[in-house]
Formats: structure tokens, sequence, C-alpha cells
């Protein structure tokens, strides 16, 4: 995970990424855990071989926290992979857990009764429940919601899109969710 210069979470990025980061010199300094060394070839000049130090987090240069409050006013992109990780995989009709392949995204005011595609419109939905409502509102299909749409902030957006997160990148995460969130609850 990267974050900006500020130290505020910005971004996924793989060891490869940091690597390049390395030897662009746009990392200002390692955070989290170092997970290995990536060792290249022999310097002609010192006859020392080069290594870089991978970490979970590191700190790199661009982004700052001017840039990140532009986007606390811009929602994050919506996307099936996170909205069914916002809503824990469950259908928000019925209750009931299902795989991703069985989920669809239901707009919970349709998109043709003027709805838009936003967070807080759409809802995770099992897609015997999304046929079920087809395109009527909540009151005219004799549907409830078991719990409220809800535009996730950034550090929870960065966690809904992770994927095999590390325990020091969640607690650092974490750190940045708003203290009402839903996705996590401090125990």
């Amino acid at each position: 995970m990267s974050t900006d210069a500020s130290g505020i979470p910005y971004e996924w990025i793989n060891y490869r990424d940091v690597a390049r980061l390395y030897a662009l010199d746009q990392v200002l300094y390692p955070m989290g855990n170092q997970l290995f060394e990536i060792w290249g070839g022999m310097s002609s000049k010192t006859h020392r071989q080069s290594v870089i130090s991978i970490h979970s987090i590191v700190c790199t240069a661009g982004q700052t926290r001017a840039n990140l409050r532009q986007k606390r006013f811009n929602s994050p992109p919506l996307n099936n992979k996170a909205l069914f990780r916002r809503d824990a995989y469950l259908c928000l009709y019925c209750g009931k857990q299902f795989d991703s392949g069985y989920l669809s995204r239901d707009h919970v005011n349709p998109l043709s009764r003027g709805g838009k595609d936003v967070w807080a419109n759409c809802a995770t939905a099992c897609k015997r429940c999304n046929h079920r409502k087809g395109n009527q509102t909540l009151k005219e299909g004799n549907m409830e919601l078991i719990a409220i749409p809800f535009t996730p902030s950034h550090a929870e957006y960065i966690y809904l899109c992770g994927c095999n997160i590390l325990l020091d990148q969640m607690n650092f995460l974490f750190h940045y969710f708003p203290k009402n969130s839903r996705l996590y609850t401090p125990t």
C-alpha cells in the first residue's frame, strides 16, 4: 500500500511498483513491516550488490493532504466488487449471503425513474430479489432494505478494493476510517 506525502492512505500497489518507486526516488520512507528484499546487480563503482527492502506500506512523494481533501468531496468509483464487499455479500432484501456470482447491483430508485448509479442508491441484491423488485420503487415492490446504502470514505474504499490485506495494513487503514464506519467496529 502507498500513502501520500503526508502519510494518508492512497492506493494498493504491488512489490514491483514499490521497487520502481524506489528506483525513481519517489519513496520518502517505509512504513509497515518489511516483507522481503530484492537483490539487484553489482555496482561497477562500489562493487556492492544493490538491495531494496520491500515494506507493506510506503510513504510516497506526490499526493498531498490538499489533493486528498479534494477526493473527500468526490465519491470513490462504484464497482460491483467493492459494492458486494461493502454489503458483506448479503442481499440487502432477503438478508441471505451469496457468492459474488449470484449477486447483482440493484438501484434502490431505478435508473429509469431518475435514480443515479451512485453508492447511496445502490444495494447488493441476489438475482432473485433483484428480479422480483424489477423496475419498481421499494414501496411499489413491497420490499424493504435491511441496511441503508452508504458512500464509503476513501480509506474504506481502499479497504474494500484490497485482497490479502496484511494485519499492519488493516490496522493502518482502520485508523483512517470514520468513527461511525459500518465496515469496522473496534473491539
